[in-house]
């Protein structure tokens, strides 16, 4: 990807754009389907989009966004809840062992914060750049799966595992999970 900010414009050489779509679902008929109704004002790869048409009578179109859209408008957000007490389980309530894992890298819940932040950056990132995978679709939205790469505390080495987001209109990302699996 190439691109270079000027006086807060971004251009953007046009031979290294990706292509991306919007989700636009049309109200059409009187009943509509939920899923479609989540996807509306999504925004994907053209390549890596969620099934479409979506069903038989699905009204929706994908229509083209410019990259310099994507590259404004991206943003991603986590409640501090999912790093404390959900990952590093500090008051004892969730049945994982993920706080043992993070342990093994070097990582307690002093580390939340910058865990959340850096999470936050790799995820719009790797978003921008197309590098996610789709995950579940159902009434409740798109789920992305990105990988995290952070260094281990206690090493020189890096660690590199899934998490989980959920896409929500324009290009906004929410996290479902920091640690969905290696």
């Amino acid at each position: 990807m190439y691109f270079k900010r000027y006086a807060g414009t971004i251009c953007v050489r046009k031979s290294d754009r990706p292509h991306w779509v919007r989700w636009v679902h049309h109200s059409e008929g009187g009943s509509h389907c939920q899923v479609c109704l989540m996807l509306d004002g999504c925004l994907f790869l053209e390549n890596k989009t969620p099934p479409w048409p979506h069903h038989p009578n699905c009204h929706c179109t994908l229509e083209p966004v410019d990259y310099a859209i994507v590259l404004i408008s991206v943003s991603a957000y986590s409640d501090y809840s999912k790093f404390d007490p959900y990952l590093f389980n500090t008051q004892g309530k969730y049945p994982h062992t993920k706080e043992k894992l993070f342990a093994s890298w070097g990582y307690t819940v002093t580390d939340a914060q910058w865990l959340q932040t850096e999470m936050e950056r790799q995820a719009m990132e790797k978003y921008r750049s197309g590098d996610y995978k789709l995950g579940t679709l159902d009434v409740f939205g798109q789920r992305l799966n990105i990988r995290i790469e952070i260094p281990r505390k206690n090493s020189s080495e890096m660690v590199s595992f899934v998490s989980g987001w959920m896409v929500l209109p324009n290009g906004k990302l929410k996290l479902n999970t920091p640690y969905g699996g290696k």
